[in-house]
């Protein structure tokens, strides 16, 4: 299971549909890890000027850690929820290699570089071969 559901948010979402802020908050209470990492990058992106995109290289600590940035990235509502609520665009390589991005910055050439097949092979190494 990606979130960890409280009855009251499962009843709202039973009756209808859920505003982002509860739902971020499920987010961040279920997937701790991820949510650092990307309100770290997040961060960086909006108090460094001039900076096309923040990243983070640094692999997770554990599996349990890495499992958590994988779910967050991979569900499209997750993501979508964070964007939103950050304020930024997303993009994943591997299994750690997080960036934030301005919104609206998918045509830039730093976000398109970010996501080509070029980089996603440059970012390749043995010891990530299993993520």
């Amino acid at each position: 299971m990606s979130l960890n559901v409280s009855t009251a948010l499962l009843d709202r979402a039973s009756s209808g549909q859920v505003p982002d802020e509860p739902f971020v908050a499920c987010v961040r209470d279920s997937l701790p890890y991820a949510w650092a990492v990307i309100e770290s990058v997040a961060t960086t992106l909006h108090n460094t000027p001039g900076i096309p995109f923040a990243d983070n290289t640094t692999p997770p600590p554990t599996e349990t850690d890495r499992g958590q940035l994988l779910r967050a990235l991979a569900s499209d509502a997750i993501r979508g929820a964070l964007e939103r609520h950050f304020a930024v665009t997303l993009a994943f390589q591997n299994c750690h290699r997080v960036a934030a991005f301005h919104p609206g910055a998918t045509d830039s050439p730093a976000y398109q570089e970010f996501t080509s097949p070029r980089s996603q092979l440059l970012n390749q190494s043995p010891e990530l071969r299993n993520c």
